[in-house]
């Protein structure tokens, strides 16, 4: 009997991309939009708030922490609407407290309609970022989907062409 739901297949997919400034995230973020344009796909965005370092006042680590906050909203609305300009809908969009590495794995546990994970790269001669180096290592025990890892460098150009 068809009832009208979607079944489990391509369309079902939440492509999750991890919220910072850099410029790999980007890459990753346009990456996991064509990719949920050409599955029928959503895109999902995180954004982790690290614990404010001030904690000598009260008052002026809840300030710091207010403003994090204001900026984490403010970016988060600039990306959705690049996400609905790319993808053609607007993303579901989650902000959290503490540790990055941690809340993406609490995320994980907690939304099973999460099926992709997509990071960015960096370029820098650093290594490929901090969230990448946990997964690859430690955090590789703990992951329930596949990852995928987009080149910090590549063009949108380049990014069209593969997707």
């Amino acid at each position: 009997m068809d009832d009208g739901t979607q079944g489990s297949g391509e369309k079902d997919r939440v492509f999750l991309v991890v919220v910072d400034e850099s410029q790999e995230m980007r890459v990753a973020l346009h990456f996991a939009c064509r990719r949920a344009l050409r599955t029928g796909g959503r895109v999902a965005l995180l954004y982790v708030q690290e614990p404010a370092e001030f904690q000598h006042w009260m008052a002026i680590g809840d300030l710091m922490r207010e403003e994090a906050r204001e900026e984490a909203e403010s970016l988060l609305q600039k990306l959705s609407a690049e996400v609905h300009q790319w993808a053609g809908t607007f993303p579901i969009v989650y902000l959290r407290e503490g540790s990055r590495a941690e809340e993406l794995e609490t995320l994980l546990d907690e939304e099973p309609t999460i099926s992709v994970l997509v990071l960015g790269a960096s370029t820098e001669s650093a290594g490929p970022g901090p969230l990448i180096s946990h997964l690859v290592g430690k955090g590789s025990a703990k992951l329930r989907l596949p990852v995928t890892i987009v080149p910090g460098s590549l063009s949108d150009e380049e990014i069209i062409a593969l997707t």
